[in-house]
Formats: structure tokens, C-alpha cells, sequence
């Protein structure tokens, strides 16, 4: 079943049965007064700064590499992990993936293999330098959502061009493309229990690593954690 299609043509059939918007509807809506920045002031070197740095924050493995050395960096990061084998999705660059690690292909494996497997690695959409967040809308190279959800691993593969600053600008970005599932991804999955006990890979991936892909000055091989 295709999810995005299924929710387009649901939303398509609920604004058939409303009928045309009330006249003024959009002239009302465009004359809200909207105080937060809708756009940020970064160049693009200073994007990826200010994503690192939130991703650092969230305890994410941040590794930046420029186009040729992308498959060397996946199979290092893959080797420090300890991760000899990956779910893959359909879409993703072959040329991408190391002959040091097995590319698993997701032909609608059960919850229970994805849950057995060492980790996913996929592609994003966009991502956003403020929050530190990473968006999905589960196309090609993304996967199913199930696939970035179950596995206890997550390496993403994120360009220096998908970076903007603010969430609106985001937004802007994916109204632009057909409707479809988003998933946000703000560091590793964690939550805390009314004593404050802070437990990780309840809703998602345990563990999280980045890879930057053409991020100007910070070099192929530079790689950034938090302690």
C-alpha cells in the first residue's frame, strides 16, 4: 500500500466534500501577523556549523566527508560501531555503500527481522540547523517509516545543501513536494520517566550517526562527538 498516496487521495476527497474555501479565506490567512523569522541568515558554511554543533548536543556521531570519500567514511563509521550489516532501502545509492558492510534490502522485512538487524542507513530530505533536526518523507533512499523506527541504529546520510536554518524554511521546502509522511529526527530516541530516569530507544534508535557530506572546511575524515 502506498501510504503518501492513500493520504493525498483521502485529503483530495475531504476538500471535495467542503467545497470552495469562503471568499477571503486566504487574504485573512496571508494577514496574520507571524513575529518568528521565517528565514534565517547563515551561509552555508555556518549551516552546517550550527547543525553539527546541535547534533553534538543531542550525543549524535557527527562525521564530515566530502562526495568521493562518502563510502570510505560510512564503512569507518560503520567499523567503529561494530556494524558489519545494514537494512537498506530501496532507492539508496549502491555506490554508496562499502564493500565492508552488507547491504540488507528492505523488501518489506517483518518487524521482528528489523528488529533483529544491526541498523538502517538511509538518505533525509531536508534538515534543519536550528533544531538540529533531520526530516524524512520516507521517498527513495529514506525508506519505510517502520525501517528508521524498529532497528536500535540509525547512520543518515545528509548533504551540506539540504541544510536550512529555521523550521520554516523547512516547511516552505516540503509544501513545495506532493504530500507525504514526515518523520523529525532531533537525536537519538530518549525519554524520562516521572523520576527524571533518562532511557534511550523507546521510540526509535538507540543510537544515531550523521554523515555530512560536502561541508566546506571541515575536511573529509574530521569527525565530531560529543564526550
Amino acid at each position: 500500500m502506498n501510504v503518501s498516496g492513500a493520504r493525498a487521495d483521502i485529503l483530495s476527497a475531504v476538500r471535495r466534500a467542503l467545497g470552495p474555501a469562503p471568499v477571503g479565506l486566504a487574504e485573512d490567512f496571508a494577514a496574520i501577523a507571524r513575529g518568528y523569522a521565517a528565514g534565517g541568515s547563515l551561509d552555508a558554511s555556518q549551516r552546517v556549523a550550527l547543525f553539527a554543533d546541535r547534533l553534538v548536543h543531542y550525543d549524535v556521531g557527527v562525521h564530515h566527508t566530502d562526495a568521493t570519500g562518502l563510502p570510505r567514511t560510512v564503512g569507518e563509521v560503520c567499523a567503529a560501531r561494530g556494524k558489519r550489516q545494514l537494512v537498506v532501502p530501496d532507492g539508496f545509492p549502491s555506490e554508496i555503500i562499502p564493500q565492508t558492510v552488507a547491504a540488507v534490502r528492505d523488501t518489506r522485512l517483518s518487524y521482528e527481522d528489523l528488529d533483529r538487524c544491526e541498523g538502517v542507513l538511509t538518505l533525509a530530505t531536508v534538515a534543519i540547523a536550528l533544531t538540529g533536526t533531520i526530516v524524512l518523507t520516507h521517498g527513495p533512499g529514506e525508506g519505510r517509516r517502520a525501517a528508521t523506527l524498529i532497528p536500535d541504529y540509525h547512520l543518515c546520510v545528509v548533504r551540506a545543501d539540504q541544510i536550512v536554518e529555521t523550521v520554516p524554511e523547512a516547511f516552505r521546502q516540503l509544501g513545495a513536494s506532493p504530500p507525504a509522511l514526515i518523520t523529525t529526527i532531533s537525536g537519538p530516541s530518549a525519554t524520562a520517566d516521572i523520576e527524571m530516569i533518562r532511557v534511550r530507544g523507546v521510540h526509535g534508535p538507540r543510537t544515531l550517526d550523521v554523515v555530512l557530506v560536502g561541508t566546506g572546511d571541515q575536511g573529509p575524515g574530521t569527525r565530531q562527538v560529543r564526550a
